[in-house]
């Protein structure tokens, strides 16, 4: 069957008519195949866009990691920029973009992946497109070269600590004392065990070994810089996945909040934005998750140079902080999950606080919540679109809404 691709999907797939989904596709392609169950799963390019390029990554075609590698990156910009602007217009809105930052190859420092035993020891690497499968990637052009220098440490830890048939996850995180690794779904850690794993951590130079939420080790302390704050977060904390993209998302906010005396941090995590805007302002921090809470805490106790800051270990899809708890309080950031946060919203935007700085990952989230701030009389001021997951089809928005005057 021959095709035209119209368009790419939220995936990055391209969609003919049908819908036919065709995976590593452009706009204006045509292209021929067999279709199965709407998708045409090994298309032959017939008339190639000029947004084409060759990949960079040898793994490309059969790795599971990246979608958007055949698109030049220009073409991958002004596509991200344009599911935002997008999902915007849906819920009738409009905003001033400012020009997309995107991180540079080889800077994820957080991923997972996974591994496997067999026959001759182990392997490691992310699933194949589409399938279960796992492939190895030793040319990988996303990952920070510090998460690559573990994999013969995490071939050890699977080759010991899975199961015959079963597969391993790991999350690898870059820190300050080195890769601290969380593993799940191996063996249950026993006294043997979590021996043999330690002295693995130690051979291959790991920050730090969590194990099905026990801490095996910790060699050297996994510190995060937030600001000029040195935080310890939990094994599995949520990070920014590139230094640059964090940056970027810092940059945006401090801007929003600047000229603030008291600014409140919802959903904080550890510290990504409280501690730096520490420098500017006081802030009370407000996260779910209490060890978080704790790490951003010790954090702050333990800096120079910082305003006053209180945090507060809360559930904010359960008990969202109400109107008047906003008193005192200039400014606003919430950085919500990737479903967003209603309920929160929903008291945000009654609040009558002068600044607010949304970030989201979800461009769909984050339209559904703007237009509940635009109805209660918020103005966006302008959008940043970040893209730290190079060559993915997902994004990273930070945007500024200020409360219009009666």
């Amino acid at each position: 069957m021959k095709l035209t691709i119209e368009r790419l999907g939220h995936l990055g797939d391209g969609i003919a008519a049908g819908p036919v989904f065709v995976p590593m596709t452009l706009p204006g392609e045509v292209v021929e195949g067999d279709v199965v169950d709407g998708k045409m799963p090994t298309p032959r390019i017939l008339t190639p866009s000029t947004d084409r390029v060759k990949p960079i990554c040898s793994h490309y075609k059969s790795c599971g990691g990246c979608s958007l590698m055949h698109a030049s990156d220009d073409f991958v910009a002004n596509w991200k920029q344009d599911v935002v602007k997008t999902a915007l217009e849906g819920q009738g809105l409009e905003a001033e973009f400012r020009p997309i930052q995107t991180s540079p190859p080889g800077s994820r420092r957080r991923a997972g992946l996974a591994g496997k035993r067999t026959k001759n020891g182990a392997m490691i690497g992310f699933h194949t497109r589409g399938t279960g499968t796992i492939i190895e990637v030793p040319n990988c052009q996303l990952l920070d070269p510090a998460l690559k220098k573990v994999i013969p440490g995490l071939t050890e830890l699977t080759v010991a600590g899975a199961s015959r048939k079963g597969e391993i996850s790991f999350l690898v995180t870059q820190s300050l004392g080195g890769v601290d690794v969380v593993a799940k779904g191996g063996k249950p850690l026993d006294e043997a065990a979590r021996v043999e794993f330690a002295q693995i951590a130690n051979r291959h130079e790991l920050a730090r070994l969590t194990w099905d939420d026990n801490i095996v080790c910790e060699i050297n302390a996994p510190i995060q810089m937030f600001g000029n704050a040195r935080v310890n977060p939990p094994g599995g904390t949520f990070l920014q996945a590139t230094s640059e993209g964090e940056k970027a998302l810092v940059s945006a906010v401090l801007e929003i909040v600047s000229g603030s005396k008291r600014v409140l941090d919802l959903f904080s995590g550890c510290g990504t934005f409280s501690l730096p805007v520490a420098k500017i302002a006081e802030v009370h921090a407000v996260e779910g998750d209490a060890e978080m809470v704790a790490a951003l805490d010790q954090g702050w106790r333990f800096a120079t140079g910082l305003k006053h800051v209180t945090t507060e270990a809360r559930d904010l899809f359960r008990r969202p902080l109400l109107p008047d708890e906003f008193k005192g309080f200039d400014a606003v950031v919430i950085d919500p999950p990737r479903a967003g946060a209603e309920a929160q919203i929903a008291e945000v935007a009654v609040s009558g606080v002068k600044a607010i700085a949304m970030v989201s990952c979800n461009p769909v989230s984050f339209a559904r919540d703007a237009v509940v701030l635009k109805n209660a009389g918020y103005e966006i001021d302008w959008v940043q679109v970040v893209d730290q997951f190079r060559w993915s089809p997902h994004v990273e928005i930070v945007a500024k809404f200020s409360k219009r005057r009666a």
